[in-house]
């Protein structure tokens, strides 16, 4: 089954052609004749299934008609980073070869001088974190009456990072005839919610059941103790015995405990970069240019930091902290064994972090091996959660404010 019977135009067919690539993926194939009807879609699928180009393919067929206007873009796409919006931006120009189109990037930690000229110009395809998005538009430099699709991505980090409140303000200022494309990995009750406002008889696009792992990825667990100092020779030990190791993605719960790591890995000679929400936007772009070159092979990040990447070659994922959200833990490994690629996950599990992995392990439908001996027990005195430790949703560590507040424009 090839690309040629979705109905997309032959200046799309001709640059998914030279991008080499012959079959669709399965929500690409579901998703796409229903955003050409123009129907609004609500699409679930775990990360590396190809939902970027299940919206980009036919947004660049509709936006071959028309003309975009100074300050009032035709289609909005919102995502929770500025990395993601940037990988979506790349799509844009590796697919949009064949088009004449104005593509725009708005997020924060970039000049909005540079920004407002795109805009002056006239934007087919705005690309834009909320938080900036609405400090366009509060100036008055931006007028989003003319958008005719809207795109909302990876709504459940969205509903992680506190968004939800500028998103909702976001679809207040966008035209209520507009066509809608929404798409989560997972399904809580306030994303239902959301969706449901959002979305008018929208077609379901469920391509794999949510929060799913992918058969392509090895997962593993090792136990170690709580001990901060002994669960960093516990990596140190996986990653130097890892098994086809070429690069690997280190996870950590919080900012903090990515900064520490990182300096750890660097004094005890391994080529490692840090990714967290801290950082400025050039400092993340050279961490994960750097990794995604080679020229270090180990990239230690938060969730909310490396939430989306696209790096299609990662051979190890790690999970130093055991994730808060059992969700966060399918969305951590799925950085590893995609596009049909083989990968290995390894959790490094404390006694303490017994619950979560149960509540990990009843998400994903399976039970993990142990690498060597289980971890023991916890002990009764510390069976307390660790300070900071437990966050719910929509008040993640690295935004701590009340889901109902709106988030901070730095994006």
């Amino acid at each position: 089954m090839s690309f040629s019977h979705l109905g997309l135009s032959d200046k799309v067919l001709g640059a998914i052609d030279a991008a080499g690539y012959k079959t669709p993926t399965p929500i690409q194939d579901q998703a796409i004749p229903h955003v050409l009807q123009r129907r609004d879609v609500l699409g679930i699928a775990q990360t590396g299934t190809g939902k970027t180009a299940a919206f980009v393919l036919p947004m660049l067929t509709m936006l071959e008609k028309g003309r975009a206007r100074a300050r009032m873009p035709r289609t909005l796409i919102l995502e929770p980073t500025r990395e993601l919006a940037a990988q979506v931006e790349e799509q844009f120009i590796k697919y949009g070869k064949n088009h004449k189109l104005n593509v725009a990037l708005i997020i924060g930690g970039v000049s909005f001088g540079d920004q407002d000229a795109k805009l002056v110009r006239g934007v087919d395809v705005l690309i834009a974190t909320p938080g900036r998005l609405l400090d366009h538009s509060e100036r008055g430099r931006l007028l989003l009456s003319g958008v005719e699709l809207l795109v909302i991505d990876e709504a459940d980090r969205m509903l992680d990072m506190g968004f939800i409140p500028d998103i909702e303000r976001i679809g207040k200022l966008v035209p209520f005839t507009r066509q809608t494309l929404f798409f989560t990995a997972t399904m809580p009750p306030e994303i239902q919610r959301i969706a449901d406002n959002f979305l008018h008889n929208p077609v379901r696009v469920e391509v794999s059941k949510p929060a799913t792992a992918a058969t392509t990825i090895t997962q593993l667990k090792v136990a170690t103790g709580r001990d901060s100092h002994e669960k960093r020779d516990t990596l140190r030990r996986l990653i130097s015995s890892a098994e086809g190791f070429k690069n690997a993605i280190v996870f950590c719960n919080r900012k903090r405990e990515v900064a520490q790591l990182h300096r750890s890995l660097v004094q005890h000679k391994f080529n490692a970069a840090a990714l967290h929400g801290d950082l400025d936007q050039s400092a993340r772009t050279a961490a994960l240019e750097s990794f995604r070159n080679g020229d270090v092979s180990l990239l230690v990040a938060s969730d909310v930091a490396a939430r989306g990447l696209d790096i299609p070659a990662v051979s190890h994922i790690f999970n130093f902290d055991v994730p808060h959200h059992p969700d966060d833990y399918v969305h951590r490994i799925g950085r590893t064994g995609r596009a049909g690629l083989s990968g290995t996950a390894i959790t490094i599990v404390a006694p303490i972090d017994s619950k979560s992995m149960t509540a990990i392990e009843r998400l994903i439908g399976q039970t993990i091996p142990w690498m060597g001996e289980p971890a023991a027990p916890a002990e009764a005195h510390d069976s307390r959660p660790r300070e900071r430790e437990r966050h719910p949703r929509g008040q993640r560590q690295e935004r701590q404010r009340p889901a109902h507040q709106a988030a901070p424009r730095k994006q």
